[in-house]
């Protein structure tokens, strides 16, 4: 994509990434990301925000086509992480007489990342750079998602530039603003951002939400995803509920089956959770990226869990997503158990002693052996219905 100009004088200069396979190594991007990049230009230049280091010399294109990089006075760096500051070095050389904006907290990371240690300057809460024209202040947001983090405003347009924060997953397919496009078709994809990247900070995205409340932002330029240039407010209350772990009226099932009697009880409960009127999502551990387990654990009030017993224990899939839900810090989940066994149980019991560790409501739980009778099934089946019920009286209370 083109330089696209946000407001007078305010430019995305960014880059579409259709080739990592893994965010941060760890998470699927089918649909790509973008790493947005801005320009703000005054009588002086600066670059809010860099680039995935590999991306660098399309940054360098995009900008070029506004200024010629040379003339960039300021690189304002609102967080370290390299998928943001992995262009730095290339930065450097080409506008050598730059100087870099950051918090305290980052300049050691400027150092330990890139050996930059020179031409540095560090800011705190509310301090003010007049380009000439256009007035950038400087806002730390703390833990979202790293210490260093601060979010940009500037002031004669209005723009927000709040870096993970208001973000998403997916690429930018051909338009810049959330009012040009289908936002169902990305809403997927900023939760799923949300839930793997930010989720586990949630205090520090509410304290973040409230205190970046008080500037009278009209435009919102995250640095993945797309730019909200009209009704702003609505992707900070999505990330306001998702931060408070409210959940939408709905029940994810996620289990684990190695030979299918535990598939056939997802089915039952899945089947009770529908007859309690609400959505469902059955979701096999073993075949759905994790990533996406995180996504509808983080998306719905209800949660079931259910899994064979495996040496002694968890299925090794559903194990692991219940530890990065104990990491992420979900709370405030209607949840339900169910597990199959051999010669002796351990799964059921292990997930109930972990549900009672993270505060969930605990609906019920199912056991049994081998395969699941008749009468397994029907237990599964109202299993699912509690939960649904529960669910949906959260909703009319």
């Amino acid at each position: 994509m083109n330089p696209i100009e946000i407001r007078p004088g305010i430019f995305w200069v960014g880059v579409n990434d259709r080739t990592t396979d893994l965010f941060e190594g760890l998470w699927p991007l089918p649909h790509g990301v973008s790493y947005n990049s801005y320009l703000v230009v005054g009588k002086k230049v600066a670059l809010v925000d860099s680039v995935k280091g590999p991306f660098g010399e399309g940054l360098l294109r995009n900008v070029a086509q506004v200024v010629p990089p040379d003339r960039i006075d300021y690189l304002v760096v609102n967080h370290m992480e390299p998928d943001h500051s992995g262009a730095l070095p290339l930065l450097r050389r080409v506008a050598p007489r730059a100087e870099v904006v950051a918090t305290k907290a980052a300049l050691p990371m400027l150092a330990s990342f890139y050996g930059i240690r020179d031409g540095v300057r560090a800011v705190g809460d509310g301090d003010r750079l007049d380009l000439g024209g256009k007035v950038l202040s400087f806002h730390p947001i703390p833990f979202v998602h790293w210490p260093e983090t601060m979010a940009t405003f500037e002031e004669t347009e209005g723009v927000l530039f709040p870096c993970d924060a208001f973000g998403g997953f997916r690429a930018l397919d051909g338009a810049l603003f959330a009012d040009e496009v289908d936002f169902s078709l990305y809403e997927d994809e900023v939760l799923r951002y949300f839930s793997n990247i930010v989720g586990m900070q949630s205090a520090a995205v509410l304290r973040a939400i409230e205190k970046l409340n008080g500037l009278p932002v009209e435009v919102i330029a995250p640095s993945h995803g797309l730019v909200w240039r009209k009704d702003p407010g609505r992707i900070v209350e999505l990330y306001a509920r998702w931060a408070r772990m409210e959940g939408d009226p709905g029940v994810a099932i996620v289990y684990g089956s190695m030979y299918g009697e535990t598939l056939a009880m997802a089915e039952a409960v899945a089947h009770g959770v529908r007859e309690a009127g609400v959505p469902v999502r059955v979701l096999d551990a073993g075949r759905v990226p994790t990533s996406f387990l995180l996504r509808d654990a983080w998306r719905y009030r209800g949660l079931i869990l259910g899994s064979p017993t495996y040496d002694t224990g968890v299925f090794p899939p559903v194990e692991h997503l219940v530890r990065l839900l104990e990491r992420k810090r979900l709370k405030n989940r209607s949840v339900g158990l169910f597990g199959s066994h051999g010669w002796a149980g351990g799964a059921l019991r292990k997930l109930g002693e972990k549900a009672a560790e993270l505060g969930w409501d605990l609906v019920g739980e199912v056991g049994f052996a081998g395969a699941p009778t008749a009468e397994d099934l029907a237990r599964g089946r109202e299993l699912g219905r509690a939960v649904g019920e529960r669910v949906a009286e959260g909703v009319r209370t």
